[in-house]
């Protein structure tokens, strides 16, 4: 007698019934459709397994430095004097919106030079000036809306209102990942999930192997930094072996029914779960650097996050995103002076020691480093609108038409600035650059053409700049 295991006999209902005759019907179904009754008939992407862009990259990785709550570009990176002159005093402008009234409030910090390009940069961030012959800033962004939610999604996913796949799940999407055991995009952001939520990681319609992994940087503790890695109970060869017999399991399951990427997604998290045990713990122990390192990046969480951050590009993580001013953010509708010094105090240093620490061990020429928030602040007081601040006349409201981000590493031109804006630092008014002309710019650097880096959903094919973006070529080196 042939020897059949257990397993070959157990049905649910549905398969019973469909072998019983009410199949054929679906038999003839499937002939008629041909290869649309699965989708396109193309070839699904569900592993993150490295592969190759369209064309030869500048940059293999990317840090995301994110400046949660808006950045005043008129006090970090965009200097305008002229502030300083109408301070007090109604601007000479006709503005677009309704929402920015008040007088002028001129920067309370200076600005100076650094480097050989001699880019102005205010007395908030004198470590990352610095650095600045290695940084291209942007002083010409602009982007849809002045509020929060929608901002903050179209800049981490492309479009502002629905569900989109966030930047990091199509580059994993597009490259996979330089290594298997660690996940390939990873975003740390201390103390719960920012506005939005997880969707600002989110793989949406991308095969859930893609999404962010979420890790909550309050922690400094191994164990509930990175929790649920390990098994306290079961050594690794006892894992082994429950995870091959759960591999026989579930691929017996899965030679039955049709794709599902959510079934493929948990499959390899039990995978990963298993290869991080060693290589995670290594990689997020910043205790096993020397300790001229760690003093290099200085105290505190945002010196943490970026040291770690610097430990993720190196065993090749694909895109890491570092959250900053969380329970504390740029968004300083009061005491902005104060607040704003004492944000750039965390994280100037720390960011500084990453640019420098990625460029000693040669990794900041295919790394892309990028800072900044989702808008800018206006360039006048705001005033006690009631439900939005403490009344106190001395911050800034959001501000979309204008504001600055640098970018860093990874084939970018350093000691350049581009675009401007007006003269007051309210609108961009020179060589402007969208969130999708962005996002276009960050995908050549990676490799991709972003009219071609698409998914097929819904009947149409989605990309992250949506029907926008152009590749802003000044800043290529």
């Amino acid at each position: 007698m042939p020897h059949h295991s257990d397993t070959e006999f157990i049905h649910t209902r549905r398969e019973f019934l469909n072998r019983c005759g009410m199949g054929f019907g679906a038999l003839g179904l499937g002939a008629l459709l041909g290869p649309d009754a699965m989708g396109t008939g193309s070839e699904k992407i569900t592993s993150l397994a490295e592969r190759s862009p369209h064309f030869p990259a500048r940059a293999k990785r990317v840090i995301h430095i994110f400046a949660n709550g808006g950045p005043s570009q008129v006090d970090t990176f965009d200097p305008k004097p002229m502030l300083t002159k109408w301070h007090g005093k109604r601007l000479p402008i006709k503005l677009k919106t309704e929402r920015i009234t008040g007088a002028a409030m001129g920067s309370p910090f200076e600005f100076k030079r650094y480097g050989k390009s001699g880019i102005e940069v205010s007395e908030l961030f004198p470590h990352v000036g610095e650095c600045i012959d290695d940084i291209a800033v942007i002083r010409s962004m602009h982007t849809n809306v002045p509020n929060h939610e929608p901002s903050l999604l179209l800049m981490n996913c492309g479009e502002s209102r629905l569900t989109r796949p966030s930047m990091g799940s199509w580059l994993n999407y597009g490259l996979g990942t330089e290594n298997q055991n660690l996940p390939g995009f990873i975003s740390m952001c201390p103390n719960g999930f920012p506005v939005s939520d997880a969707q600002n990681w989110q793989n949406a319609f991308l095969p859930g192997v893609f999404q962010g992994t979420y890790v909550d940087t309050k922690h400094e503790d191994i164990d509930k930094l990175l929790e649920n890695i390990k098994n306290k109970r079961t050594g690794y060869q006892a894992q082994r072996k429950q995870l091959d017999l759960l591999s026989k399991i579930n691929g017996h399951h899965a030679s039955a029914r049709d794709d599902d990427d959510r079934f493929d997604a948990r499959v390899q998290s039990f995978e990963l779960a298993y290869r991080m045990q060693m290589e995670a713990t290594d990689a997020f122990d910043i205790s096993k650097e020397p300790k001229s390192v760690r003093e290099m990046y200085g105290e505190g969480l945002q010196a943490r996050q970026l040291l770690i951050a610097r430990r993720l590009a190196e065993r090749g993580v694909r895109f890491t995103q570092v959250w900053t001013g969380f329970r504390q953010p740029w968004d300083n509708h009061d005491d902005l002076e104060t607040r704003h010094r004492k944000l750039a105090e965390d994280c100037d240093k720390p960011i500084a020691a990453l640019l420098k620490d990625l460029k000693m061990r040669g990794l900041l020429e295919d790394t892309l480093v990028i800072w900044g928030g989702k808008f800018g602040r206006t360039p006048v007081v705001e005033l006690g609108v009631p439900g939005s601040n403490q009344g106190k006349v001395n911050g800034r409201d959001h501000n979309n038409h204008g504001f600055s981000m640098w970018m860093a590493g990874g084939g970018v031109k350093g000691g350049y600035v581009h675009g401007a804006t007006d003269e007051f630092g309210f609108a961009a008014v020179k060589d402007r650059v969208h969130v999708h002309d962005l996002h276009a710019t960050i995908l050549h650097l990676m490799g991709f053409d972003h009219e071609r880096l698409t998914f097929r959903y819904a009947g149409r094919d989605f990309r992250l700049t949506d029907v926008e973006g152009k590749v802003v070529r000044e800043l290529i080196a």
